[in-house]
């Protein structure tokens, strides 16, 4: 690849990288409808020759947000839960709750970005119906990852994870109604119920929090 080629695709790749950033941020506050290119054109400060040679159309980018939220989020709880590595099992995955709470006392937090985005486009929205479903799927699956650890038989790690996992979507959908991070702490409690229920084991108190 000559030198030329080089800066030409690196120059794709940097649009690409401000548009998706920029319309991530406004997406997220202020909806997908109500958000038109000029907007991220302008937030992204990328030409607006340059934007249709980095995405084909508003579709190919509210995609690429969302994909790159997924990445983010991951990323986010994982290292979260790389530096509880001391916990018990239970103590894991209850740092999920952990890290919600944190997440949603951020001055940003206006929910889930994925429900937000299906709940306002819809399941006839390729473009968002797919990371949508992806997202929760690999969310659900760090769940199942989690109580695995915990020693259960297949049949009771399966449906304690499932309730987990719902209980978790629920403080998600919840948290931006009440405006309280504490959300996250009372799906915590409930949650550890479920743990204790199905392991017939106690579980240590939240760390520095009640």
């Amino acid at each position: 690849m000559s030198e030329s080629s080089r800066t030409a695709v690196a120059d794709v790749d940097g649009d690409r990288a401000a548009l998706v950033a920029a319309a991530s941020d406004l997406f997220y506050a202020h909806g997908i409808q109500a958000v038109g290119m000029d907007a991220v054109r302008a937030e992204a400060g990328v030409p607006l020759k340059r934007v249709y040679r980095a995405f084909r159309s508003k579709d190919d980018l509210v995609e690429a947000t969302l994909r790159t939220r997924d990445a983010d989020l991951t990323g986010s709880v994982r290292r979260f839960l790389a530096g509880r590595t001391q916990d018990s099992p239970a103590g894991r995955l209850l740092a999920v709750f952990d890290w919600m709470h944190d997440w949603f006392a951020e001055d940003a937090f206006r929910g889930c970005a994925f429900l937000n985005a299906f709940g306002e486009l819809g399941d006839d929205a390729a473009h968002v119906a797919g990371p949508v479903r992806d997202h929760k799927r690999a969310f659900r699956a760090l769940i199942r990852e989690l109580v695995g650890e915990l020693g259960l038989d297949d049949v009771e790690s399966e449906a304690l994870a499932e309730r987990v996992y719902i209980l978790a979507n629920g403080a998600l959908v919840t948290a931006p109604v009440t405006g309280s991070p504490a959300t996250a702490l009372e799906a915590r409690e409930v949650a550890r119920v479920l743990i204790e229920a199905a392991t017939h084991m106690p579980t240590a108190a939240p760390h520095g929090r009640p």
